[in-house]
């Protein structure tokens, strides 16, 4: 199929795009509070919306195949959405907060993520009775809680005012390094499915964990941290204004997306270790303004990426998947993490009781990185099957968990035995 290049766009169908984009995000930013608390809707919602209408089984006015290889186009637009999510959920956390967490973090992308991986292709093999190294690839798609989608939970005015900053931040950093360590979850069922089991465990063990996640780490860390230091060298030096951070910070995410990738390693997980280890130098306060601009900038991203989502909805093979699907996703939404995290919570040090548990453990949303894993993984295998099933598991997420965010933040509000307990510092 030929590409669509820019000069072959229709003008008028651009121009579409643009109001369409623009009126959402115009809409949500002018009512953004009536929308969550009075409708209880979210962002991602309306965007999938959108994309729906404007897609084949509505207006039928954009066509992303006609744009070129689909999965191509999903993939590296996700992933440029999560490298800027990432970059603004490490500047919403505390200088080092991975390592002042650590144990809690070690249990959650540890026991708990490897629960999530296994309950998620244990239902996936049975429900819908496909390949089992298929099954566990897919199980590991869905496995990742998503950045873009925990930030409509754990961040702006309304969870500040309804959730303690030790719920908040917890979701907002298991998000951010899942999203990374997901990496060889994905690897090794996709490994196993294109080589020799010796070669793959051996690739998988070599590769993939030292490499692709150990350079990652050091790469996105040592980028961060250096160009913190170049920072406070610039301020010091007066060669830069205010006006300039987020997008030196900008910048700092999208060079390590590519650098580290031209390199053959993790891109994810290397840009929210830029962000940690450029937490580790800048003052909180400079972070804090930087991040009021990020917020903008997520909701553009986080529009237009489900909004893109909207249109590539593969509604005939949903259809085929039949009462299975509908079945799947609501037993992925209901045993994927609750059951294994109310099993884990006693020994979480920063969590506080059941009621912290069944928040977290039931908002683990499936999202942006799940989305990108998927068409990485098509594109690689060519196994389209992959998307129809983590496409569908994605959707649920974004309805589901979109609409309960509100109430149940509230429910944890009410439940609170004294108001103070939400502004308590964190331990």
């Amino acid at each position: 199929m030929p590409v669509t290049t820019l000069a072959d766009l229709d003008p008028t169908h651009f121009n579409i795009a643009l109001l369409a984009l623009g009126g959402l995000i115009y809409i949500y930013a002018l009512l953004s509070r009536f929308i969550k608390e009075r409708l209880y809707l979210s962002a991602p919602i309306l965007s999938v919306l959108l994309g729906v209408i404007f897609g084949p089984i509505g207006l039928n006015i954009f066509d992303v195949k006609a744009w070129g290889t689909q999965d191509i186009i999903v993939e590296q637009i996700a992933r440029l959405t999560i490298s800027i999510q990432l970059i603004s959920t490490a500047l919403r956390l505390r200088s080092a907060y991975p390592f002042s967490h650590l144990r809690s973090l070690a249990i959650f992308l540890g026991p708990l993520m490897l629960a999530m991986w296994i309950v998620n292709s244990a239902l996936i093999y049975w429900i819908l009775d496909i390949d089992f190294w298929v099954a566990v690839l897919i199980g590991a798609v869905v496995t990742p809680t998503d950045p873009v989608l925990a930030a409509t939970i754990a961040t702006g005015k309304f969870a500040e005012d309804k959730l303690p900053s030790r719920v908040r931040n917890l979701l907002s950093a298991e998000s951010g390094l899942n999203d990374g360590l997901a990496y060889p979850f994905v690897f090794l069922p996709l490994l196993l499915l294109m080589r020799p089991p010796q070669e793959a465990l051996s690739h998988w063990f070599s590769v993939i964990w030292l490499w692709d996640v150990g350079v990652a780490i050091l790469f996105g860390l040592l980028s961060g941290y250096l160009a913190g230091k170049l920072l406070k060298l610039a301020q010091r030096k007066k060669l830069i204004d205010r006006q300039s951070f987020f997008t030196y910070v900008l910048a700092l995410a999208f060079m390590v997306l590519g650098g580290v990738k031209l390199i053959g390693s993790d891109g994810i997980l290397s840009v929210f270790m830029a962000g940690i280890g450029y937490d580790m130098v800048v003052e909180e306060n400079d972070r804090i303004n930087e991040e009021n601009v990020t917020e903008a900038l997520d909701l553009i991203v986080t529009v237009l990426i489900f909004t893109l989502f909207g249109l590539v909805i593969p509604w005939s093979e949903w259809l085929t998947l039949g009462w299975n699907g509908l079945f799947l996703v609501i037993a992925i939404l209901v045993f994927r993490r609750l059951p294994a995290l109310l099993l884990l919570n006693r020994f979480i040090p920063h969590t506080n009781g059941l009621k912290d548990a069944l928040f977290i453990g039931w908002f683990g949303p499936i999202g942006v990185a799940a989305i990108y894993y998927a068409n990485l993984t098509v594109h690689k295998t060519g196994i389209d099957q992959i998307w129809y099933i983590a496409s569908l598991c994605i959707a649920g997420s974004v309805l589901v968990h979109g609409v309960t965010a509100v109430p149940l933040s509230l429910l944890y509000s009410q439940s609170s035995k004294n108001k103070q307990q939400n502004q308590e510092p964190e331990t």
